[in-house]
């Protein structure tokens, strides 16, 4: 998996850029073609660019251009909430989309003309596209910077909730603006990329590991501490056939960090075992991590 691979910071800059291409691409092979609307930010920024069209007589698609020029206020709310790092990968990110939105053709005849097929190969093919760019640490700014910033913020909506929720009123104006075709076939789309994207982007994920091991020298739970930045809960405990002591550390973390775990695990005690489950509800002092 791509999130458990890419452990160089470049590797990780070169994943996300390639991400935004993929989306990008089908974006405009998929769904442009059909003139339905992607959602976020992006997706207001098609709908004003097809108004301005209409009433102004404008035929250059300038919706790339807009889309960055927008970013710039939302970067500087992100800068105060998710660092440096992040938003100075966000620019990258956000520029490589809006230039290959922008040179990347629209076929004059739709690749592929049914409306529901096109949906969901654009759909998944963007939410993975988009899941692929968080979990390497960027983002393809729009809203995908206001939804981390609430995830960051242990807000109960995730990226891709977040999203659907706005697409929602933007897709309600698309009913009057358009038809309620290109509204329908557009939420069908963005429905396929936010369920796609949430399964992708395991941040999102909490787990909770146990790690039971009779070794006692406490690298284990140095590595959860110091590397992960995760607290550890530790006892001892006895196994019921043997009889001999062992040590039971508890640890909650995401998905997205539990092979860095397990590999950690399996360095410093090949004989420790762990037991992970998936989608545990955490309250209280947990830090959710955006990369």
């Amino acid at each position: 998996m791509i999130y458990n691979s890419l452990h160089n910071r470049w590797l990780r800059l070169v994943a996300a850029v390639v991400g935004e291409f993929i989306s990008a691409a089908a974006l405009n092979l998929f769904i442009v073609p059909l003139h339905l609307y992607t959602g976020g930010l992006m997706g207001f920024c098609q709908v004003l660019r097809s108004v301005m069209q209409t009433h102004l007589g404008i035929t250059y698609d300038f919706a790339g251009i807009l889309y960055f020029l927008m970013n710039i206020p939302i970067l500087l709310y992100a800068y105060k909430n998710l660092g440096r790092t992040m938003v100075l990968k966000t620019i990258i990110c956000t520029s490589a989309y809006s230039f290959f939105y922008s040179v990347i053709p629209v076929p004059e005849t739709p690749i592929v003309s049914d409306y529901l097929t096109a949906c969901l190969l654009g759909g998944i093919l963007v939410g993975a596209a988009s899941g692929i760019i968080l979990t390497c640490g960027g983002s393809g700014g729009g809203l995908d910077v206001v939804g981390l910033v609430l995830s960051k913020r242990g807000s109960r909506f995730t990226v891709g909730k977040f999203s659907l929720s706005f697409n929602a009123f933007l897709y309600t104006v698309c009913i009057f603006l358009f038809s309620p075709e290109t509204a329908i076939y557009s939420v069908i789309y963005n429905f396929f990329t936010s369920m796609v994207l949430d399964r992708v982007h395991q941040q999102n994920v909490n787990v909770q590991a146990m790690i039971f091991t009779k070794t006692a020298n406490g690298n284990l739970a140095s590595f959860i501490m110091e590397k992960l930045g995760r607290g550890v809960t530790y006892w001892k405990g006895t196994g019921a056939y043997t009889g001999s002591d062992l040590h039971v550390l508890t640890v909650c973390l995401s998905k997205f960090e539990i092979e860095e775990l397990i590999r950690a695990v399996h360095t410093i005690d090949p004989n420790a075992f762990v037991t992970v489950q998936e989608h545990v509800r955490v309250y209280g002092n947990f830090l959710r991590k955006i990369e």
